[in-house]
């Protein structure tokens, strides 16, 4: 009977595995990795947005400091809303140069689909304060309504 060595609680049946199971967890260790967009249309600078509904409509805030309101693009069909827009570099005075930036720029579009259709006719958006609020307006058909019931 042969006496086989015991390792850590497990036989050691593939001893050059543990190495290379280390080296393959170092190298994965390094590796950062940009966050991936959140929708097929999204790209990796896109603002962030929170929706409220309302009993009369639906309320978007979408959050784009130093954006003018003319690099926006809103356009509502049915129930989806799109955001087009670009947020321009920073500017950098006379020969310096960049040493660290941590602001992003660049080409954005979001797409936000509704639970409900919105009445296009009556979107408005407005800008402050880098909070651009849109304020999309129910359909009449699909607002809630109270019916009164009638007991004989």
């Amino acid at each position: 009977m042969d006496l086989m060595r015991w390792r850590n609680g497990r036989d050691d049946l593939f001893p050059g595995f543990d190495g290379l199971q280390e080296e393959i967890n170092r190298l994965f260790d390094g590796i950062v990795r940009a966050p991936e967009p959140r929708g097929i249309f999204e790209r990796a600078y896109s603002p962030a947005v929170d929706v409220l509904e309302h009993a009369d409509g639906f309320e978007v805030l979408c959050y784009v400091p130093g954006i003018e309101i003319g690099d926006i693009e809103i356009s509502v069909a049915g129930s989806v809303l799109t955001l087009k827009g670009e947020k321009k570099a920073g500017p950098v005075a006379g020969d310096a140069r960049t040493y660290r930036e941590e602001v992003r720029s660049g080409r954005f579009q979001r797409t936000l689909r509704l639970p409900l259709a919105v009445d296009a006719e009556k979107v408005e958006a407005s800008l402050k304060d880098g909070v651009l609020r849109i304020v999309l307006p129910k359909h009449a058909e699909v607002k809630p309504r109270q019916v009164a019931v009638k007991v004989k």
